[in-house]
């Protein structure tokens, strides 16, 4: 029983809270103080506050933490489900609907539209990241990096992902202070 009052718990803010984690914080607080009485509003605020110090989306952290407090590992589990779940399924909905109509001259109008802005976007956000490389590690580093990577990436085929964390392991080695 207690598994399902977690899964309400975040599932209805999930629904309700539009806008995402500070849409829903005081929905989440409604639920989880004044419905459950699983905390107090001074545990309340202070678990809010630890959530906002961590990275990522605060209704994940606080689902995480009431859940494992509630329920143990399952309740973590069911508490994060229920809060992207509404996202998950609406997510699932629309692309099943665009699915239905890729063939649909609008549709096709519309992606061939949205595709040069993401681009535009992720050539933004790759100079972005460049640029602040090049001024915290330097213009040697940055270019070895790049080197490095589109060598591994192109020449050797190596997954992305590795690429990554051997560049975070060499950013934490060689140029962590």
């Amino acid at each position: 029983m207690i598994y399902w009052k977690i899964f309400i718990a975040f599932f209805i803010p999930g629904i309700v809270g539009y806008g995402g984690g500070p849409a829903s914080i005081p929905l989440v607080e409604n639920e989880v103080v004044e419905r459950f009485s699983w905390m107090s509003v001074s545990e309340f605020s202070e678990m809010l506050a630890m959530a906002n110090a961590l990275p990522g989306p605060i209704a994940t952290k606080m689902a995480g933490f009431i859940g494992y407090q509630q329920g143990g590992i399952l309740g973590t589990f069911v508490g994060v489900f229920a809060t992207v779940a509404p996202s998950l399924l609406l997510m699932i909905g629309l692309l099943s609907l665009l699915y239905k109509f890729k063939d649909s001259p609008r549709v096709k109008t519309m992606t061939a539209l949205i595709r040069p802005s993401i681009a535009i976007l992720l050539g933004i956000m790759a100079f972005q990241f460049f640029r602040n490389s090049y001024f915290s590690a330097g213009a040697l580093q940055t270019i070895l990096l790049i080197v490095v990577s589109f060598f591994l990436l192109e020449r050797v085929k190596v997954h992305p992902a590795f690429v990554i964390i051997g560049s975070l392991m060499y950013g934490a080695i060689f140029l962590g202070s």
